[in-house]
C-alpha cells in the first residue's frame, strides 16, 4: 500500500527535503507534487567508509543530513516540521563506494570501472517525524553498463554531466545511453526511490506532536 490515496493530507503537511539534488526535487515536487521546502544539509558527509557497508553508509548519511537540517531549523526558532526527508545515493562497484567525482580524471576512472559490468545503486532515505520518531531504509537497484570506448568516456566527461552524480553518470540524461539493463526501481537510480518512499511514509505521524 502507498500513500497515494491520502495525498491530500501529505501535500498539506510541512515537509522539508534536506537536499539540493535537482533529481530529488523533481521527484518530490514535480512528479509527486508535494511542495516540499528545500533546505540543503550542511552535513560534511565525512563518515569513515571503512566502518560501514555501502547500504549502512547511505542510510547513516541520509540520517545525518536530516538531523542537521532539523536541528538547524529548530535552533533558528522554527516549529518542528511534519517530516524532514534526508537522502543519499552511491554506486556500489563490487563493494567499493563510488560517490560524486571530485575531478574529471576521477569521473573518467569511475566510468572505466563501470564499463561492461553490473553495479548496484543504493539510496538511503531517512524520515524524521515531528513526534521524534524516525524511519530509515535503503533501496537498491542493479544496473548493467555496455562496454565504453575511451572516446565515449572522454566525450561524456567533457559534457559536464557526470560531475554532480554518484558513480559519474545520470541515467535520466546522456548517461542513460550506456545502460543496457536495470533491475529494480528506475527512480532509485535517479536518486530517490519514489515507490519505497510512498510505501514507507507514515501519514498519521505527519500531524503528530512530540
Amino acid at each position: 500500500m502507498t500513500v497515494i490515496s491520502e495525498f491530500s493530507a501529505v501535500r498539506a503537511a510541512h515537509i522539508i527535503l534536506a537536499s539540493a539534488s535537482p533529481r530529488r526535487v523533481e521527484i518530490l515536487n514535480t512528479i509527486l507534487g508535494l511542495e516540499a521546502r528545500v533546505v540543503p544539509s550542511t552535513f560534511p558527509e565525512d563518515l569513515d567508509k571503512s566502518q560501514f557497508t555501502p547500504i549502512s553508509y547511505v542510510q547513516e548519511n541520509a540520517r545525518q543530513k536530516a538531523l542537521e537540517v532539523r536541528s538547524r531549523l529548530i535552533a533558528a526558532g522554527e516549529a518542528p516540521p511534519s517530516v524532514v526527508v534526508g537522502a543519499d545515493t552511491v554506486v556500489d562497484q563490487g563493494g567499493a563506494i563510488l560517490e560524486k567525482p571530485k575531478s574529471e580524471a576521477q569521473a573518467a576512472e569511475m566510468l572505466g570501472r563501470l564499463s561492461g559490468s553490473t553495479h548496484a545503486v543504493h539510496t538511503g532515505v531517512a524520515l524524521l517525524y515531528r513526534d521524534g520518531s524516525e524511519a530509515c531504509f535503503c533501496e537498491s537497484s542493479e544496473v548493467n553498463f555496455c562496454d565504453l570506448a575511451p572516446e565515449d568516456i572522454a566525450a561524456y566527461v567533457a559534457s559536464g554531466e557526470p560531475m554532480d552524480k554518484a558513480g559519474a553518470y545520470g541515467i535520466q540524461g546522456l548517461g542513460g545511453a550506456f545502460v543496457t539493463g536495470i533491475r529494480g526501481c528506475y527512480y532509485n537510480v535517479m536518486g530517490f526511490p519514489m515507490h519505497k518512499f510512498c510505501a514507507t511514509l507514515d501519514v498519521a505521524r505527519l500531524g503528530a506532536e512530540s
